[in-house]
């Protein structure tokens, strides 16, 4: 990376249909789910060539996360959790990660846009 440079991928407000919760009507009747992703990598190469091969595909690291909402958890943290060892796993040059995972208009007796999870996790 560049002296002094950091770059990151995005992808903002990916919204995804899930069963995650630890009461029976989450896992029955299910939720919208919100996705925000920061995925420190060095993104100068890629800059410069304009090739796909010198970045990470948003569109792969969505169908990663895709799959990911699509086994469901009790809780959230584990989710967001799979889904950090997931982009490490598959993706090698990320160096960091911030996600956040908010589950929609949430069972809880509040009036409240959402609730969720927050990582910001390194390598």
């Amino acid at each position: 990376m560049t002296n002094g440079t950091r770059t990151a991928l995005l992808i903002d407000g990916a919204r995804f249909y899930a069963y995650h919760g630890v009461g029976e009507q989450e896992t029955v009747v299910g939720n919208v789910y919100t996705l925000n992703l920061r995925l420190w990598t060095d993104l100068m190469r890629a800059s410069e060539t304009d090739d796909l091969g010198d970045t990470v595909s948003y569109a792969a690291v969505y169908e990663a996360m895709k799959q990911e909402m699509a086994v469901p958890s009790r809780l959230l943290e584990h989710t967001a959790g799979r889904m950090v060892r997931r982009i490490f796993r598959d993706f090698p040059t990320v160096e960091a990660i911030d996600l956040k995972l908010v589950k929609r208009n949430p069972p809880m007796g509040a009036d409240v846009d959402g609730a969720g999870v927050e990582m910001h996790v390194s390598r």
